[in-house]
């Protein structure tokens, strides 16, 4: 196979186009053009369909893509590397992470990586939905309790639990009373909350009051007296060391995990390698302890 011909192919499928392809390289559209329809004859198979306003891959120009596309950019980090006589993390690095984490932590591990690795320019988004790591050429991303995927290896490096908090001033209600809370988001409509409390398992009937979008708006809310809530220990325990917030219980569920993630089939590239290195190195034992000294500080 003509890897010459590959790695423009590559490059007409990652930028959605010959046009957009040629300037992002500064080649003539019609040598990207030629190169594929050698690569399709070589390979007696039509790789891209090419009517329409967009262009668009067929069914195994998409599994070539994304089986060789990584490949090829460690091909070219590789080659880099010996180049200039080492591994130094260099280039460009795209993280997608989620909104809470990146509001809380994200700010100063950016700051900290960047100081620290000068040569790479990282790039994060802040979002919550599934990315598709390959088609928006992300290189990292970050995901609290994510889905299984075969695609995709990681490692949790942070795990945090949820607790119900409440101001002082309002009082825990008696069985089957409903108790004014607030809810993150309108995807929440459980009637009660399952608490795990010093005393035992318990049930708290809830009444939500009001629903906002970000955890540290509920908290605030929380502060102000406008109901309970179920919010991450990491984010409360400062609240709930000084008393401004008291702890309700334990929610009885699944523990909390945040996970990095990468393609299965690409070699870890040095940058990659060198922000999962700096994370654990902020979060050797990846408690909620940790991230919330770690947001204090």
């Amino acid at each position: 196979m003509d890897l010459v011909a590959l790695a423009d192919f590559n490059l007409v499928a990652r930028h959605g186009g010959f046009g957009r392809a040629a300037r992002a390289a500064g080649r003539p559209k019609a040598t990207l053009s030629r190169r594929v329809m050698e690569l399709e004859a070589a390979l007696d198979l039509r790789l891209l369909e090419r009517g329409g306003r967009a262009l668009k891959l067929t069914e195994e120009g998409r599994a070539l893509f994304e089986r060789t596309g990584a490949l090829l950019t460690e091909l070219d980090e590789t080659a880099a590397a010996i180049a200039s006589g080492g591994d130094t993390p260099r280039g460009r690095l795209r993280i997608s992470a989620p909104v809470q984490f990146s509001q809380s932590a994200m700010g100063r591990i950016a700051a900290g990586f960047a100081l620290k690795f000068p040569q790479v320019r990282l790039e994060v988004t802040t979002e919550d939905r599934t990315v598709d790591m390959i088609e928006e050429g992300y290189d990292l991303v970050i995901r609290v309790n994510p889905d299984p995927d075969d695609s995709l290896v990681g490692r949790i490096f942070l795990r945090d639990r949820l607790v119900v908090v409440a101001s002082p001033g309002l009082a825990r209600p008696a069985e089957n009373v409903a108790v004014p809370v607030v809810a993150r988001g309108a995807g929440d409509r459980a009637g009660a909350w399952d608490v795990m409390a010093p005393t035992g398992r318990s049930r708290i009937a809830i009444d939500p009051v009001l629903r906002l979008s970000s955890l540290v708006m509920v908290r605030d809310a929380v502060r102000a007296g406008a109901g309970a809530a179920r919010l991450p220990i990491s984010l409360v325990s400062h609240d709930l060391a000084a008393g401004t917030l008291v702890h309700w219980g334990d929610v009885d569920g699944p523990e909390i995990a945040l996970w990095t993630l990468y393609p299965s089939r690409r070699l870890l590239s040095a940058r990659v390698s060198a922000f999962l290195d700096f994370l654990k190195e902020a979060f050797p034992m990846g408690t909620p302890a940790e991230l919330a000294a770690y947001v204090g500080s």
